[in-house]
Order: C-alpha cells, then sequence, then structure tokens
C-alpha cells in the first residue's frame, strides 16, 4: 500500500525509465556581460522546462529534446533578463557568448570600484549551488585589507580564522578543529607542512591575489572530498578572462608597533589568442612588511607532585619579536578550446612565504632562582607550488567527462645556523643567578599570582613585578653567562600526486548522474621535537673547563626598542631589554671550532630520531550521485562516496635501561588501512525565483594526524613507573552524521537574507590520554593518542547583506553585512570532565558598514571569535584547559575613483589594537598576552586594459 503523496515517486520512476529512450541534443554556450564572464546565470527552456546554470567561467551545458526552433531565456541578478531562439539540431550546438545588459536600477551602482560585480557573483552561485555553500569573488577579496588566503575567508558566515603574531593563517568552519576543515585548491585538498603534524593547511603562504573563487561548503556533495566534518573551503585560482585584461595595483604603509614602512604590489594579465582559442592569466604579487609583538608568556608548575602547587609560577617571560615578512605568489592559467565539445587548461602555483624574526626572550626563573635571556634568530620559511592538467570533453549530447591531474607540493623548512651541518632554528642561552631572592612567594615558597595564592600574595599579571628583594639585582649583560645553545630542528614537507576522472550523464530532461574516481599519493616526512643540544662544561663542573662566556664578552647590537617596552602593561620592564648578540655572532657560536674552544658538549638526547618520520599514504575514492528534478521546485542531490586509505611511516624506536642509563635506537615501521563510506543526501527546494530552504544529511570524516600516527617511540626504564611516548597506528578515523537546515531569500536590489540550523554527531574524537598498566610486574606509565569518545555539536547561524538604497540623496549609499553564528558543542576527554570541542568558540560575528556612491567605496569591518579551548588537559582537568581569550578586530578600507581606470585606496587592519590574549582555566591566569599594533597602507590600483 502507497500512502502519503504518490506522485512524485511515481515521476521519479518515469524519469529514470524514460533515460533509456534518452534525447539527443546539447546547447553549449557562455554568459557574459560587458567586463566579463558571470558565473550563476540561469538558462530556461521554458518548452520543456529544462534548465541549467553557467559554471565559474560561465560557461553551461543545457540539454533537450527538442529540434528546430527553441526558445532559451537567460537571466543572471541585477542583469535584464534576454530571450533567444536557438534552431536546434541533433547533436551538440554552439550558442556562442550571450551578452546580457545590467538593468537601469543597477546600472546607477555598477561603477568601477564597487562591490556590486562581486556580490553579483558570489550571489548567482549560491543560489544556483547544489551544496549548502557560501562564496567570495576575487574583486570582493581585493577591496578588503586582506593580505592572504585565511584573511580572506574570515568574513564568511561561520568561518573562524587562527591568527598569529596579528596575521590569520589558518580557517575553520562552523567551530571545528581546524583539522577538521578541508582546505583545497581547486577541488583537491591542499597538502599540509604543518609542523605540529597536523592536517590542516597554513595558508598564510597564499597571496589573495593569486584566488579568483572562495567556496566555503558547509554541507558537501558525493563529488566532494570526504574528510571535511566542519565543512571545506576550496581557493579557486585565476582562470583566463573573456576578453583582454591588464591591472596592477602598489602601495606603500607603517606598522605603529615595528615603527617601520611595509609596500605591497600585483599585477595580472589575462588575454586570449588564436581567434579566442587560447586563453592566458598570469599574476603575480609581493608583499613585504616589517612587523614586531611583545608577548607576556608564563609558565606554571602544572607537573608537580601537590596538586596546590600546580599553579604556582614555573616562569614569566618578556618576549619580544621584530622582523620582517615577505610573501611572494605567481598563477599562471592556460586553456586551450578545440572546439564546442573539447577543452584542456593548465594551472600553475608558487608561492613563497618568508618569516624572519629575531627573538629576544627575558626570564624570570622562580624555580632555580635565576634570569635567563634567549636570543635565537628565526628565518622559517614556507614554499608551496604545483600545477594542475586537465580537461572537460563532451563525448555526445548524453555524456560529458572532464578529468584533472595535478602535483602539488609544499615544505616548511630552516637553512640555518650556516656555521654547522645540522639546520634548524639557532637559540643560544645565557643564565644568571639571582643571589638576593623574592620577597612576593607565599609561605610555601612558590610564586603565584594574588587570586592563586594561599596567602593572597603575588599581584596580577599585567601589573608583574618579578619581585626580587634586592631592588639593584637586575638582568646584567656582564652577569648573563652563556650556558646552552640549541637547534630546535622543525622540517615537514608533503606533495601530494593526484588523478581524477568524473562522469556526467543526462539520462533525461528531470535526471543527471555523476560518477567519479581519484586517486591520490602523499608523501611526508616530519621532523618536531627533535632537538641539538649544547652545554657549557663548566656549567656541568667539568674540572679545567673553559670559563663560561658573558653576553658583555661577545659581539652585541641594540636592542630594538622602538616605540617602548611592554607598554601595554603597568609598570617599567625596561630592565628586561637586554643588547642582544649580533646574528652573525650567533651563528659563530654554533661552528665546531668555536664550540671546541668555549668548551661545549654535545648532549643531544639519543631519542631524538624518535622524532623524524617518513611515508606514505594513498587515497582511493569514487562516487557516484543522481541530481533530480523531482518537481517543477524540488531538486534532490543524492548519492555516497567511498575513500579508502593505506598508509605506511617509516621511523624509530628508543628504549632506555641500565646504570648508566643508555639508549639503544631501532627502525620501526607502522601501516594500516581504512575505510569511509560517505552517504549523502541534500533536498533544495525552489519556493519562489527569489527564496530557497534547503536541508541536508551527510557523512563525514577526519584522518588521524599523521604526529599521531608516527611509528616514533620512547621507552625509559630509568623511571618509576616506565615511562613509555609512542605514536598510535591503530587510531580509527573520526566519523560525524550531519544534520543541516537552511533558508535563503535573494532581494531583489542585490542582497541576502539567510539563517538555519546545523546538528553534527562525532564518533571516536582523537585525544592525547595517559594511561598506567602493569606487564610482568613492572609499572608503566603510557602517553598516546587514542580514540577516547563521542562528540556533538549543535548551532544556527543568521545573515544579512542589504543595500540601503531606499535612503534619501546621498544616503542611499549605505548597506551592511551582518552574519552571526552560535555554536555549542560537548565532547568528554576524560571518564570525569565535559568540554567544547578543541577550537570551537561559541560566538561568531561579522559585521561591515559600506557606503557606495559616485566612484566612493568606504568599509568598515568588525570580525569577532569569542573564547575557544586550544588544549585539554585529560590528566588534570578543566582548571589546567588552555584557552584562547575572545577576540575583535576592527578593519577599514576605502576606494575613490579617480578615473574609470585609476582608483586610490586605503587599507587599516586592527584599528583598536587588539591583543592576543591565551589563559588556562581562569581568564586571570594568563599564559600568553600578545600586543601587535595596528598596521595600514595606501596605494593606487590602475586597470591598464579592461
Amino acid at each position: 500500500m502507497i500512502s502519503g503523496n504518490k506522485k512524485i515517486p511515481i515521476t521519479l520512476c518515469a524519469s529514470l525509465l524514460a533515460g533509456i529512450a534518452g534525447y539527443g541534443q546539447t546547447i553549449k554556450g557562455t554568459v557574459g556581460d560587458k567586463d566579463g564572464q558571470l558565473p550563476g546565470a540561469t538558462i530556461l527552456a521554458p518548452a520543456s522546462k529544462q534548465g541549467t546554470s553557467t559554471d565559474l567561467n560561465g560557461a553551461f551545458t543545457l540539454n533537450t529534446q527538442l529540434t528546430g526552433k527553441v526558445k532559451i531565456i537567460v537571466s543572471y541578478i541585477g542583469h535584464e533578463p534576454k530571450e533567444l531562439e536557438l534552431d536546434i539540431r541533433k547533436g551538440v550546438n554552439d550558442a556562442g557568448r550571450i551578452e546580457l545588459s545590467a538593468t537601469a536600477q543597477l546600472g546607477e551602482v555598477l561603477v568601477k570600484g564597487t562591490m556590486v560585480p562581486s556580490q553579483l557573483k558570489a550571489l548567482s552561485i549560491k543560489k544556483n549551488s547544489l551544496a549548502i555553500m557560501d562564496v567570495i569573488a576575487a574583486d570582493a577579496i581585493g577591496k578588503l585589507p586582506d593580505r592572504n588566503a585565511a584573511e580572506a575567508v574570515q568574513r564568511v558566515q561561520g568561518v573562524a580564522v587562527a591568527r598569529y603574531h596579528g596575521e590569520a593563517d589558518a580557517a575553520t568552519v562552523r567551530g571545528t578543529p581546524f583539522a577538521w576543515t578541508s582546505i583545497l585548491f581547486n577541488g583537491s585538498r591542499l597538502p599540509s607542512a604543518n609542523v605540529l603534524g597536523s592536517r590542516n593547511s597554513v595558508l598564510d603562504a597564499v597571496p589573495s591575489e593569486m584566488i579568483q573563487y572562495v567556496q566555503v561548503a558547509k554541507a558537501i556533495t558525493p563529488d566532494m572530498e570526504g574528510d571535511a566534518i566542519g565543512g571545506s573551503i576550496n581557493f579557486i585560482t585565476r582562470t583566463s578572462p573573456a576578453k583582454r585584461q591588464l591591472n596592477m595595483s602598489a602601495a606603500g604603509g607603517y606598522n605603529t608597533f615595528s615603527k617601520d614602512g611595509t609596500y605591497n604590489g600585483s599585477l595580472v594579465y589575462g588575454d586570449r589568442f588564436f581567434k579566442d582559442k587560447l586563453g592566458v592569466m598570469v599574476a603575480g604579487a609581493i608583499w613585504n612588511r616589517q612587523w614586531g609583538t611583545d608577548a607576556f608568556e608564563v609558565a606554571y608548575n602544572t607537573g608537580l607532585a601537590d596538586p596546590a602547587q600546580r599553579k604556582s609560577i614555573s616562569t614569566a617571560m618578556l618576549k619580544r619579536y621584530m622582523g620582517k615578512r615577505q610573501t611572494y605568489g605567481a598563477n599562471i592559467g592556460l586553456d586551450y578550446t578545440f572546439n564546442t565539445v573539447n577543452k584542456i587548461y593548465l594551472r600553475g602555483l608558487m608561492d613563497k612565504f618568508n618569516d624572519i624574526r629575531p627573538v629576544y626572550e627575558s626570564y624570570t626563573d622562580y624555580n632555580n632562582s635565576q634570569f635567563q635571556y634567549n636570543y635565537r634568530y628565526s628565518y622559517y620559511q614556507t614554499v608551496l607550488n604545483g600545477a594542475e592538467l586537465g580537461g572537460e570533453h563532451q563525448l555526445s549530447p548524453k555524456v560529458k567527462i572532464d578529468w584533472a591531474i595535478s602535483d602539488y607540493y609544499t615544505k616548511y623548512f630552516l637553512e640555518t645556523p650556516p656555521t654547522n651541518g645540522n639546520k634548524g632554528l639557532p637559540i643560544a642561552t645565557f643564565k644568571q643567578k639571582i643571589s638576593g631572592g623574592f620577597n612576593n612567594l607565599s609561605a610555601d615558597g612558590k610564586r603565584y599570582w594574588g587570586f592563586d595564592s594561599p596567602d593572597g600574595v603575588g599581584g596580577t599579571p599585567l601589573s608583574f613585578d618579578a619581585g626580587l628583594k634586592n631592588a639593584g639585582e637586575t638582568m646584567d649583560p656582564s652577569k648573563l653567562t652563556l650556558q646552552q645553545l640549541v637547534i630546535a630542528q622543525l622540517d615537514t614537507k608533503e606533495e601530494d600526486k593526484t588523478a581524477q576522472l568524473n562522469f556526467k550523464v543526462a539520462v533525461n530532461n528531470k535526471v543527471n548522474l555523476k560518477a567519479g574516481l581519484k586517486y591520490r599519493h602523499k608523501d611526508r616526512s616530519g621532523m618536531y621535537g627533535s632537538s641539538i643540544v649544547y652545554l657549557a662544561s663548566a656549567a656541568l663542573g667539568v674540572p679545567n673547563a673553559p670559563a663560561l662566556q658573558p653576553l658583555s664578552s661577545l659581539d652585541r647590537t641594540d636592542f630594538p626598542m622602538r616605540g617602548g617596552y611592554f607598554t601595554g602593561m603597568q609598570g617599567n620592564h625596561d630592565a628586561f631589554a637586554i643588547d642582544p648578540i649580533t646574528k652573525d655572532q650567533l651563528f659563530n657560536l654554533f661552528d665546531t671550532a668555536t664550540l671546541r674552544k668555549n668548551g661545549f658538549m654535545n648532549v643531544t638526547p639519543a631519542t631524538n630520531p624518535t622524532n623524524i618520520y617518513e611515508g606514505t599514504e594513498n587515497v582511493a575514492a569514487g562516487y557516484v550521485m543522481a541530481e533530480i528534478d523531482a518537481t517543477d521546485h524540488l531538486k534532490i542531490v543524492a548519492g555516497v562516496r567511498n575513500e579508502y586509505t593505506t598508509f605506511t611511516l617509516h621511523g624509530s624506536k628508543a628504549t632506555t635501561a641500565g646504570t648508566p642509563a643508555v639508549t639503544t635506537i631501532s627502525p620501526a615501521t607502522v601501516s594500516n588501512n581504512y575505510n569511509a563510506l560517505l552517504p549523502m543526501v541534500h533536498l533544495k527546494y525552489n519556493i519562489n525565483p527569489q527564496a530557497n530552504v534547503r536541508a541536508a544529511y551527510t557523512r563525514t570524516f577526519v584522518r588521524p594526524n599523521f604526529s599521531d600516527l608516527t611509528p616514533g617511540e620512547s621507552v625509559d626504564n630509568t623511571k618509576n613507573p616506565i615511562a613509555v611516548t609512542k605514536g598510535n597506528v591503530d587510531l580509527r578515523p573520526t566519523f560525524a552524521n550531519n544534520f543541516d537546515l537552511m533558508g535563503e531569500y535573494f532581494f531583489k536590489n542585490i542582497g541576502l537574507i539567510s539563517g538555519g540550523v546545523f546538528y553534527k554527531k562525532m564518533k571516536d574524537v582523537i585525544f592525547s590520554n595517559t594511561i598506567n598498566y602493569q606487564q610482568e610486574g613492572s609499572n608503566y606509565v603510557l602517553t598516546q593518542a587514542q580514540n577516547i569518545s563521542d562528540s556533538w555539536l549543535l548551532g544556527f547561524e543568521a545573515g544579512v547583506n542589504k543595500r540601503l538604497d531606499f535612503l534619501p540623496g546621498l544616503l542611499s549609499g549605505l548597506g551592511v553585512e551582518l552574519n552571526y553564528t552560535f555554536i555549542n558543542s560537548e565532547v568528554k576527554p576524560t571518564g570525569t570532565y565535559t568540554t567544547m570541542l578543541p577550537n570551537q568558540s561559541k560566538h561568531l560575528f561579522n559585521s561591515i558598514l559600506f557606503y557606495e556612491k559616485n566612484g566612493v567605496m568606504v568599509r568598515l569591518a568588525g570580525n569577532y571569535r569569542g573564547a575557544s579551548v586550544e588544549s585539554i588537559n585529560t590528566k588534570l582537568g578543566p582548571d589546567y584547559y588552555t584557552w584562547t581569550d575572545q577576540n575583535f578586530t576592527v578593519d577599514a578600507s576605502a576606494t575613490v575613483n579617480i578615473s574609470k581606470s585609476l582608483r586610490v585606496f586605503v587599507e587599516l587592519n586592527n584599528l583598536t589594537n587588539e591583543p592576543l590574549r591565551v589563559y588556562m582555566g581562569d581568564k586571570r591566569r594568563i599564559t600568553s598576552y600578545e600586543w601587535y599594533g595596528s598596521r595600514g597602507q595606501a596605494g593606487l590600483r590602475w586597470d591598464i586594459i579592461k
């Protein structure tokens, strides 16, 4: 017995069966306006009620049963619809380029330099998308002060970014951990050189000028990468335009903290040759900026046996960074159209990011009653290079295929010091004994903040006072002696070679089937936590050792005071601003002959090799899905994706035993495989031409981080209990069942109001765990990542993008963009405590107030991210969880048209000088408080040819 609405299932069955008869006509073409191609335009054949939309390059493919004179209607937001009558013959028909004109209302605001063209593209793509997604177009990115890929995406509803010394460098969707968001380049997972072994990609190496579109998918479809519990962020690089263009920009600026200048420039050229068959796009960008920060960092004695003393202070450090960052990017896009049904393309990318930062660290060490001064010269380098070759082919009126092969490579590395065969981060450590003691210790002899102290002694973090009994006993270069030299090794490399093939079959005018295969081979190597360590023999008490060298005896340079030292804190801390050694002096200290002369012994931990690994990961994926026009208003997308993963990692195992202790290193190899079957269903109901309701169920997953799978193992038999630290090859992926319900209404005068709810249920969330156990009469403590807990996440989001053109006169140029996301989650990393998911903020909010009229554009943007837990101490509980505090930054930009082709612009970042705050348990218990100032620039954009 069939109950309910019989019409829909009967219609679907009939549609599928009708595919046997099929139809044999295809209409292909492109849609554009006077300024270029139009993605997301709608093409409709009224007689057969068949329709489609243009892709990101403005191209479309419309299947029809009809022949002879066929009318089609082409429409696009803000443009006059265009009706054409085509003479359709059997086979593939070329409609050529269809050009639309802006409506009279749009024509009043469609002025070069405004956000209107980019908003039209973004809204049109979103409106016609099968997935639940948001979109940003390149010209919108270029009109906000967002200089890299992470900063470009921070304005999107439901997206949060991580900031590193004032610049966004990573992004996540809907509050999930950063590794749970899939970062894609042109639809394929971007390799990650994250030094911590995480799979999340660091995006500060990618200049925003290299990007044509950003697609943020919150509910994916089966043809997308499946390791995306949070969602996916797809960065689409520039492709060739419909007609010749040449534009450039140049700007100079200033950083209020470093008191230094910045500059950036870009050049974009695109053209078509050989009767428009060959398209070329070349883009290049450079961004060079001086920067600096002050960071007050506190370490606590969380490892003490007495719980009452675990919140006492181990060290308090005043750290200054003062350096420069250089971002270089080049992008090439080529495409060749052989004929209406065959096209190939080539994309190439070369990005380089240099982070050069001398670091000056002044410690007060309360446990050892001493000062410590570190100088390190950090020259971190990140490269991202790659290329992709692909094609699109209409094999018959019914069958279309596309294919691509790509090779992307990323590396994070250091090449210092040049004087030593070992490369990494060189650090020189000087120490000075405090003989007079401290006057702000509690009765138990420990230093606390006043709110943690047993007797209320200790003060507060931002009014930090070292508490020296002898006020004259300050850091002294003649008493600070060189006692340790370290080279911290941090290299990470990852390369992805990918091949994919997709088929699309038009079964009939109601049903399209898609299927595809994808194979990715990943090579990865990592080195983290490995350090080459040299100690001064005299500091170890070796007889007749060379005397310790005071800082004052070495080649030194002036401390970079610039605008002051830790002016964000109360009091004067200039006594900690010690003139450092020069860069060359630091490098010379690591020279082999100098090490021998100064009596430095190599005491590198024998367990170092356990922190080094290399290996491969192979992923074979396939999907099948159907796009079904169930009724004139309801579209169904249903299908399944399967991803099978195998990996092998090679590393080392260390065993320490005996008296004296001896460490033995042996090779270790681990391998495993797992499968992910991912069903998905999307429903899109078109209430009217301006309103959609969407619902989706998707199953997604995330792979374990490489750092948790590594074969590295360290067994220290000299400790009681015996300490074992190792990777876990048996980790299972984390899976999620995702449910989404969204509504969207598109205003006629360019804009959108949207909102919805979402729920995620996760299984096998991974945390680092500590386990005590017995084996053969001995006690062990094992530290290892494990699948500990299940979790859930619930949230809602709402947003509006509205031009206030109903206001009179000049006020009609005003507009607002507002979006808010609330997210709540729960995870139980231990049997006792619950908390939110790592990196998840309960509240995300973006606000943009803009004005656009008569060639003037001004935008004031605010970005708010609520507090988020960053690290979870499964052993000690919530009082020892580390949190990043709420953060609200304000940016601004303005553009004025000087002529039709020339614009002057101003960009300002972090106008309120918002600091970055990290705390442990209690918001008052600071672990890091960082100030990095504001920055701004002014420049010109010149459309030389457009």
